[in-house]
């Protein structure tokens, strides 16, 4: 066989369901990638639509206080198959804090790791933020 010849499935002995099969596998390769740029796409657009929202909202400063504070840990198995077969294991950890403003009302912002160290819950005094972008907290101040 040459390389210009086109490639015969029927004479290595393959059955018409094997062709079939055969023929499908180009369709779910391109329909996996149509999919996985597709979540990419809606993410990065997500992102992009509240970086936006959060810049056209007003900065404001309320009276609040610390009700909650909770972490997330991602937890991310990982086999090197360069360091000899072995496997490793990362973390990374979020953090969220949930206030309350004197009208009852809660909001729950993503904060830094320092951030989340310095809130006690119970800790009162003046929430500033942005939308959904926490910018700080400042225990203890006057209204």
């Amino acid at each position: 066989m040459y390389v210009g010849d086109d490639f015969d499935l029927n004479g290595i002995g393959m059955s018409s369901m094997e062709r079939g099969i055969f023929s499908i596998v180009p369709i779910i390769v391109i329909l996996t990638f149509v999919v996985v740029i597709g979540i990419f796409v809606v993410a990065v657009v997500r992102g992009a639509k509240q970086w936006h929202e959060n810049n056209q909202s007003p900065i404001l400063e309320v009276r609040a206080k610390v009700v909650s504070r909770r972490t997330d840990v991602n937890i991310r198995h990982h086999h090197d198959a360069d360091n000899m077969g072995m496997d490793h294991t990362t973390s990374s950890t979020d953090y969220y804090v949930t206030f309350e403003v004197t009208s009852g009302g809660r909001m729950e912002f993503s904060v830094s790791g320092r951030e989340y160290g310095m809130l006690v819950e119970q800790d009162e005094g003046m929430l500033k933020f942005q939308g959904t972008r926490y910018l700080g907290f400042t225990r203890g101040a006057a209204e």
